[in-house]
């Protein structure tokens, strides 16, 4: 069963690290993707962009189209990883080494994924600016 865990923390808490911060929680990550890849677990792994940066398409009577996230809360959805595990169980497994690899509070929302189709991305895509 596919995964997806999608990690939310407060964007002002990580925007404010020093570039040694981020470079050492960064290889904590690491340590914990490299695992995954060895397993053949990991899948699509991706750091949003700030919400200053989202856009919503609110739906009702007439499509609106507004600049930002979609509601206003203390942590925000930061990025996400899809991971293959055999059971919830396996995948609260990995996040909790991901939050083990974070020192920052936050949450890691767990959701299983339902795949509709096949993505044809390339794997190294750089986000646009």
């Amino acid at each position: 069963m596919l995964y997806a865990i999608l990690c939310y923390n407060s964007e002002d808490a990580i925007g404010s690290w020093s570039k040694e911060q981020h470079a050492e929680t960064m290889t904590r990550l690491h340590k914990v993707h490299e695992k995954l890849e060895k397993q053949n677990r990991i899948g699509p792994v991706a750091r949003l962009l700030p919400t200053t940066a989202a856009t919503t398409l609110r739906k009702g009577r007439e499509d609106v189209v507004i600049d930002g996230p979609f509601a206003e809360t203390k942590e925000q959805l930061l990025g996400f990883y899809i991971v293959d595990c055999a059971s919830l169980d396996g995948a609260i497994e990995v996040a909790r080494d991901l939050a083990k690899a974070n020192p920052l509070t936050g949450a890691y929302e767990i959701r299983p994924v339902a795949q509709l189709h096949e993505s044809h991305l390339p794997t190294e895509k750089k986000p646009a600016a």
